[in-house]
């Protein structure tokens, strides 16, 4: 048995009713449970569709997403997060980079890393050297002022954490910025790359090894055998290249808001909901989330 999810953005609810029905008829699906009206809503289906991705092309011209996944284990026991792009709206080193008057150069490479076309150790280092003599300040300046969170980040994690599910923060970023956001939304636990500062400046270095896309895979591993749990029970999602290895292992790996190239290669997609899509797809109602 299968669920089929309908997925709007909550700020511009754009899922009918017709729109829903007409899908669950035809594929044969069972009765519609709505979620949230307007918002959410989702029906049973015996198996996948031939026409989904067909559909699901349909339906993103309307604003809105389509999800289907096994019934069974859809509540997952453990969220693995990016955090650029993805727990919050910004790159931080980008952010970091048009303080040291580098910005355009360093959102360039960032955009093709983060869309596999270059490799993240690689690129990591050309543009943390771009930020060497940047006064270290400017870090928390840039907490502050520029970063915000993901719209739905507090909902998802405190809905999660209250049904029981482990939660950890894992970012090819930096951990100035991860042991903030982890803080901020209640992560359990958080990994991230390390900027080197001295006397007071970054000193165009980043700590070793550099944590990418497997370093990703190996928390995941870790974390579900301390927890006794499988990979099945992981609930992972990020937005770019080095998110894929964990968004291929995790039992639902949702491609955020993603890079082209990464959603390509991802069967759940959110382009139009927040956050909050990933409680829906767990089968969650807006009743039962936790704000």
């Amino acid at each position: 048995m299968y669920i089929a999810t309908l997925l709007s953005d909550p700020k511009t609810p754009v899922l009918e009713p017709v729109l829903a029905n007409n899908l669950r008829s035809a594929w044969g699906g069972g009765d519609i449970n709505w979620l949230a009206p307007g918002e959410a809503a989702e029906f049973a289906l015996p198996n996948i569709p031939d026409s989904f991705w067909a559909n699901w092309a349909d339906l993103q011209g309307l604003g809105v997403d389509l999800i289907i996944q096994p019934a069974e284990g859809r509540k997952k026991q453990m969220l693995l997060a990016d955090m650029d792009s993805t727990m919050i709206e910004q790159e931080c080193i980008d952010e970091l980079a048009d303080h040291a008057g580098v910005g355009a150069q360093v959102a360039e490479i960032t955009a093709r890393s983060m869309n596999g076309e270059l490799d993240f150790e690689a690129s990591l280092t050309e543009r943390v050297s771009l930020l060497k003599g940047l006064n270290s300040s400017v870090i928390d300046t840039v907490l502050a002022d520029r970063i915000t969170l993901m719209p739905g980040a507090k909902t998802l994690l405190a809905t999660m954490k209250a049904a029981g599910a482990y939660t950890a923060l894992v970012s090819g970023g930096f951990t100035d910025f991860t042991t903030k956001i982890a803080g901020e939304l209640g992560f359990d636990e958080h990994r991230a790359n390390r900027l080197i500062i001295s006397d007071g400046k970054l000193t165009g270095q980043v700590g070793h090894p550099i944590l990418g896309r497997d370093a990703k895979v190996v928390a995941l591993d870790e974390i579900t055998t301390r927890l006794g749990i499988g990979a099945d029970q992981v609930l992972a999602v990020g937005d770019g290249a080095n998110d894929l290895g964990m968004l291929g292992r995790a039992g639902a790996g949702v491609a955020l808001h993603a890079k082209p190239a990464v959603a390509a290669q991802c069967d759940i997609r959110i382009n139009h909901g927040d956050l909050t899509a990933l409680l829906y797809i767990q089968g969650y109602s807006r009743e039962a989330f936790v704000n």
